[in-house]
C-alpha cells in the first residue's frame, strides 16, 4: 500500500515501469544464452557481429537497461538529465547545451553531456548508457535515428525532445524548419540576380538538417526555373578546412560562379579562407551565404549573410519542455523558434547582374 504523504500524486513524474525485464528474457528475444548477452553488452568476450546486432536489437525492443540502474530506478528520480549533440565544435550545438543546462540547473538538476558524431548507432549506445544511468530526461538533436531507440525510452518511461528541427507525428520537437529557412537563404541570392550558384552543403547521408537544407535551396532554384546540377554540388563534414577544400573542387570543376550557398557557418568560413587564398574579393567576384549566424560570422571580414539560429532559446524551450513532462504538467509537442537571414557584407549583385 502507498504510503501517504500529505501532497497529491504526480503520476507523470513517476517513471512507469513495464515488468523489470532481465538479462533472460534479452537472450530468449536473441535466441542466444544469458552467458552470451552478458559477454555481449559486457565486451567481455568474443561474440559475433551478426548476434551482437540481434542481442542490441533485443535490448531496443525490450527496453532493457542492465542492473547498475537499479538503485536509482528504484527511487524513481535522479534529477539527472542528458543530451546527445553531434559535435561540440559546431559552437551553437555547445550554445544550447549550456542554455539548457542553465535552465535545469536552476530546477537542481544534473547535466550530462555527449557527443555522437553524427553516427546514429553511436547515439543509440549513448542513449542506453545514459538509460543505465537513471536519466529522468533526454534531449536529441535532429530527427534522423534508428525507431527503435524511441521505442526503448517510451518503454523506460524516460521524456525526450528533438531539437534543431521539427519533428513528425507526435515526437515532441522544439526546432524550426531547416528547408524553409535554407529556401530564404538562396532566394536572397536569386533576388540579387545570382543564377551561376555553388552549393557546399553538408553531409546530407548522417545529417537530416543537412538534407533539408540542400532540398530548400532546390526548392529555391526551382521556384525560378534552374536546377542545380551535381558538377555544382559538393558534399563536405561541417569543419572550416573542408569549406575551403570544397570551393577550391567546385572553382575547379565548374563552369564561372556567382555565389555560393554553405550548408553551416563553418562551411562558410572555408570558402572565404580559399577566396583570400585565391585573391577572390567577396563579395564584388563571388558572393557567399552560410547558416547558423555563429558568433564569429558577424566579426570574419566581410561579414557573413547567413540565418540566424536562436541556439540558447532551442535549449531554454527543450529543457522546459523535459521540466513539464517531469513535473506532469501540460506541454505543447511541437515548439517552433523564429529564425532570421542576415544579410550582411558577404553577398551582393554579380557584377553581370543588368
Amino acid at each position: 500500500m502507498k504510503k501517504k504523504t500529505g501532497k497529491p500524486p504526480r503520476e507523470t513524474a513517476r517513471r512507469r515501469h513495464p515488468g523489470r525485464v532481465r538479462v533472460e528474457d534479452v537472450a530468449r528475444a536473441a535466441g542466444v544464452s544469458g552467458a552470451t548477452v552478458s559477454r555481449a553488452l559486457n565486451r567481455s568476450g568474443p561474440v559475433s557481429e551478426d548476434i551482437r546486432k540481434r542481442i542490441e536489437r533485443a535490448v531496443l525492443d525490450l527496453g532493457y537497461v542492465p542492473n547498475g540502474a537499479a538503485r536509482a530506478l528504484a527511487s524513481h528520480r535522479t534529477r539527472a538529465i542528458g543530451i546527445v549533440v553531434p559535435t561540440l565544435k559546431n559552437a551553437n550545438f555547445a550554445v544550447t547545451a549550456e542554455a539548457a543546462e542553465g535552465r535545469l540547473v536552476e530546477e537542481g538538476y544534473t547535466f550530462l553531456v555527449a557527443t555522437n558524431s553524427y553516427s546514429t548507432s553511436r547515439e543509440s549506445d549513448l542513449i542506453q548508457s545514459l538509460a543505465a544511468h537513471g536519466i529522468d530526461g533526454l534531449i536529441l538533436v535532429g530527427a534522423q535515428r534508428d525507431p527503435a531507440i524511441l521505442r526503448f525510452l517510451d518503454a523506460r518511461g524516460i521524456p525526450y525532445v528533438v531539437t534543431w528541427t521539427l519533428a513528425r507525428g507526435d515526437v515532441p520537437s522544439v526546432g524550426f524548419d531547416n528547408t524553409e529557412a535554407a529556401r530564404r537563404l538562396a532566394s536572397h541570392l536569386l533576388d540579387l540576380g545570382h543564377k551561376q550558384i555553388g552549393v557546399i552543403a553538408g553531409l546530407t547521408g548522417s545529417n537530416d538538417r543537412a538534407a533539408a537544407r540542400l532540398a530548400g535551396v532546390r526548392q529555391a532554384l526551382g521556384e525560378r526555373g534552374l536546377e542545380l546540377s551535381q558538377e555544382l554540388l559538393i558534399e563536405r563534414p561541417y569543419r572550416i578546412a573542408e569549406g575551403q577544400i570544397a570551393l577550391g573542387a567546385l572553382l575547379d570543376r565548374a563552369p564561372p560562379l556567382t555565389a555560393i550557398v554553405c550548408g553551416n557557418d563553418q562551411l562558410a568560413f572555408g570558402a572565404l579562407i580559399e577566396c583570400g587564398r585565391r585573391g577572390i574579393e567577396v563579395p564584388d567576384e563571388l558572393s557567399i551565404v552560410g547558416f547558423d549566424d555563429l558568433e564569429f560570422s558577424s566579426q570574419i571580414k566581410p561579414a557573413l549573410t547567413t540565418i540566424h539560429v536562436p541556439a540558447a532559446e532551442i535549449g531554454v524551450r527543450a529543457a522546459e519542455y523535459l521540466l513539464a513532462k517531469i513535473a506532469g504538467r501540460p506541454a505543447p509537442v511541437t515548439t517552433t523558434v523564429s529564425v532570421s537571414l542576415i544579410v550582411r557584407e558577404s553577398s551582393s549583385p554579380p557584377r553581370t547582374a543588368a
